[in-house]
C-alpha cells in the first residue's frame, strides 16, 4: 500500500499545522498502568501526519503536541503530549 501525505511546512510565526483526515476518530485510555491508543483509519492517517510534521528538522527540540478530549480526542479520553526530542 502507498500513501501520500500532504506535511504541512513548519511556519516559526503560525507554529504546526495539523492536516487532519475528515472523520478521524481518535480515543485515548489509560487502563491497568498501558496507554490504550484505539483510532479509525482517518485517526491513524491524521497522527501520522503529526507525528512526520513534528520530526521536521525545522521544528525546535522540545516543540510538542498536545491532545485531549476538548482538543481532537473522542469524550473520556486522556491528554497525551508528543514532545520533540534530539
Amino acid at each position: 500500500m502507498e500513501l501520500t501525505l500532504n506535511i504541512p511546512e513548519y511556519d516559526l510565526n503560525k507554529g504546526i499545522k495539523y492536516n487532519w483526515k475528515e472523520g478521524f476518530c481518535i480515543d485515548v485510555k489509560y487502563k491497568n498502568g498501558a496507554v490504550i491508543l484505539k483510532a479509525n483509519r482517518e485517526g491513524l492517517m491524521s497522527l501520522a501526519n503529526h507525528f512526520l510534521n513534528l520530526a521536521q528538522d525545522a521544528i525546535p527540540v522540545g516543540y510538542h503536541i498536545h491532545f485531549d478530549q476538548f482538543n481532537s480526542l473522542e469524550n473520556g479520553s486522556v491528554e497525551i503530549i508528543i514532545e520533540k526530542v534530539q
